[in-house]
């Protein structure tokens, strides 16, 4: 089941020359808020963007007054109304497209205009860096209508920490960007004005890297997290920077500082 649909795109997709895509939510008259379909075609957009070599980084951005409110409301309404088993799909959509982003090959950078609220904060916590504006707000605020943020909660308890999760969990209460960022949700707080060169900064130095080297480094994060540091992690990060190193971006990176010259990647 889902409400009735018009064609209308609900996000804008642009790439630019240097391998940029930057996805942007549309929905400014509903605070770009989530509903099944463009839970769906954001998920098929980043299964696409993972599979193309020439995307080098991805801008997470939003048109409005807000980055996103979640839940769109007719959504919501209209999932009182299904069977379990429509909830559990409409439930396992919304955690595809959270580890979609989440486990994306490429690094992402999430722009905040406006407040972020629910699954907006599941964004936010799913992208590799966050820069917001010093007005925005955010709350998890599910608990409030008898909910609880299950599809984003194992990203959100990663950015934040369980310690943080479980006051904003419970209370569901707003929180300012400067409290964002002390609790690890933000990177980066700034003016309003300054959002697009705070994001122009960032991926000049994204784009430094080697594209299979962040590829791989994200990877390792995942997989180091929460492991022992014992012998078999140890040999597995040996082997991993032993592959690293033999593969032809990694000779390049390093026949380059030796050279004293800038990587190819970077021309």
């Amino acid at each position: 089941m889902s409400e009735p649909q018009d064609d209308k795109p609900l996000f804008r997709e642009s790439y630019d020359a240097r391998g940029i895509a930057r996805i942007t939510l549309d929905r400014p008259e509903v605070h770009n808020a989530f509903n099944d379909r463009l839970i769906a075609d954001l998920t098929a957009t980043l299964h696409g963007i993972d599979g193309d070599e020439t995307v080098r980084a991805v801008v997470l951005a939003a048109e409005g007054r807000s980055f996103s409110a979640g839940g769109d409301l007719k959504w919501m309404r209209a999932t009182a109304d299904y069977t379990a088993e429509e909830n559990l799909r409409d439930a396992e959509a919304l955690a595809e497209l959270m580890r979609a982003l989440n486990d994306l090959g490429k690094p992402t950078l999430a722009l905040v205009q406006g407040p972020a609220y629910g699954g907006g904060v599941g964004l936010l916590a799913c992208c590799d860096l966050v820069v917001a504006v010093e007005t925005a707000s955010f709350a998890l605020s599910e608990v409030r209508l008898g909910l609880i943020p299950a599809a984003i909660s194992p990203y959100v308890v990663a950015a934040i920490g369980a310690r943080a999760a479980r006051r904003y969990f419970l209370t569901g209460e707003r929180f300012s960007a400067e409290e964002a960022h002390r609790i690890g949700l933000v990177h980066k707080v700034v003016a309003p004005d300054r959002l697009e060169d705070a994001a122009h900064r960032l991926l000049d130095e994204l784009l430094a890297g080697g594209s299979q080297a962040q590829c791989e480094a994200k990877r390792m994060i995942f997989d180091v997290a929460n492991a022992p540091a014992d012998a078999a992690l140890r040999r597995e990060t040996a082997e991993r920077i032993a592959r690293i190193r033999a593969s032809d971006e990694g000779r390049e990176g390093l026949n380059a500082f030796l050279e004293k010259r800038k990587p190819t990647w970077t021309r």
